[in-house]
């Protein structure tokens, strides 16, 4: 199937450097440029507060105006022309302004791939997670390749890499794509605000979102500080990317089988899962300083994360109509994925310099209100 094919390549491609960007580019702000871990987690959560207001906000308004194959080759663009600026600049303040123009538009991309996946899910009958395991084979390469080169050069790779790969992005969202990404997603309104209102006065979506927020947000120290932190306990740099791929593995085979085995499955029942695992996650790595407990608990990651995001695509695929599902894709980036991750980032930075362990332990407190939340409500609102 045409459409199964390029949304695999795709995936493939954006994940590669989405690969680069989460788990390394913490590392690459301390280690290349200088900043301290405090400096850094500054940086790194002012992006995600930008990246969350522009998938909030200018992500659906892009999709209310163009195409979905414009807007992407138009965040393609725009991407790689930021990210040249981390080039020649080093100071603090310079950063932090690079990083949030770059957060302003480069992250864009994984809902504007989302949503293309949910409009091809309806109009194409794809298989997202067939599609969606080629991405997670593209992050586990990325953390394979960084490995590699940080351990032969330096941190700088790390840019060059990530440079690279934004250019063979603008290069493949040049050629043609699926004629459904075409048309204009939204016919009801010219920007967003009904589609906003419809979801936020909908009880059903709010409780999803506030599960997502907790369970998808409880990843902030693992994206942020995983790599230092397996450097704090004695793992070489060329064993990290070995070590953070174990969960990209599981991913993988969760995304190949998910179709199969949860497309009937009870949002609420995968929800609930998902929080159980994270929760065991994130206690069992500070209970244990340990890289092969770390290793153990990466195969959660397809639990915590993968079963999580499976469960939210299937919830707007089944429930919403094609109008509703950028504006939802876009609430779903911005605050499950960027604003939560960007507070628990600041957080978890705080708890990182007290103890490294601790930031691994605060993420639990979002995981075990979540578990509670879904005890209490996957009855009375019956997703």
């Amino acid at each position: 199937m045409k459409s199964q094919k390029w949304l695999s390549i795709n995936f493939f491609t954006f994940f590669f450097t989405w690969g680069v960007f989460m788990p390394y580019w913490t590392g690459y702000l301390t280690n290349a440029k200088g900043l301290s871990v405090t400096s850094a987690s500054i940086v790194m959560g002012a992006g995600m507060l930008a990246r969350a207001f522009s998938t909030f906000v200018l992500f659906p308004k892009a999709t209310g105006r163009f195409s979905m194959q414009r807007v992407l080759r138009l965040l393609a663009l725009f991407s790689f022309a930021a990210i040249v600026l981390y080039i020649p600049f080093n100071s603090f303040y310079s950063l932090l302004a690079i990083t949030v123009t770059f957060s302003l538009i480069y992250p864009n991309l994984l809902p504007a791939m989302e949503s293309s996946a949910s409009i091809l899910m309806q109009k194409d009958k794809i298989h997202y997670g067939k599609s969606r395991s080629f991405g997670s084979v593209g992050f586990m390469v990325a953390l394979l390749f960084i490995g590699g080169v940080t351990a032969i050069w330096d941190e700088q790779a790390i840019l060059w890499t990530m440079l690279g790969a934004l250019a063979v992005i603008m290069i493949t969202y040049s050629k043609p794509m699926p004629a459904s990404l075409s048309e204009l997603p939204h016919q009801v309104t010219k920007d967003n605000t009904g589609n906003w209102k419809n979801l936020f006065t909908s009880k059903q979506f709010i409780v999803i979102l506030i599960l997502t927020i907790l369970i998808q947000g409880s990843h902030a120290s693992y994206n942020n500080y995983g790599f230092i932190y397996l450097q704090d306990i004695g793992v070489n740099s060329l064993y990290i990317g070995i070590v953070l791929n174990v969960a990209v593995i599981f991913e993988i085979v969760f995304f190949l089988f998910a179709d199969k085995l949860f497309s009937n499955k009870k949002v609420s029942w995968m929800l609930l899962l998902a929080g159980i695992g994270a929760t065991i996650r994130w206690i069992s790595i500070y209970l244990f300083p340990s890289v092969w407990i770390f290793i153990l608990t990466q195969v959660l990651h397809s639990v915590s994360f993968g079963i999580a995001h499976y469960a939210f695509i299937q919830y707007i695929s089944r429930t919403l109509d094609k109008s509703h599902i950028p504006a939802a894709q876009g609430i779903y980036a911005a605050l499950s994925m960027s604003l939560s991750s960007a507070f628990l980032t600041f957080v978890g930075g705080y708890l990182y310099d007290v103890e490294p362990r601790l930031a691994f332990l605060g993420m639990a407190f979002c995981t075990i209100p979540a578990i509670v939340i879904l005890l209490l409500s996957r009855k009375k609102y019956a997703y």
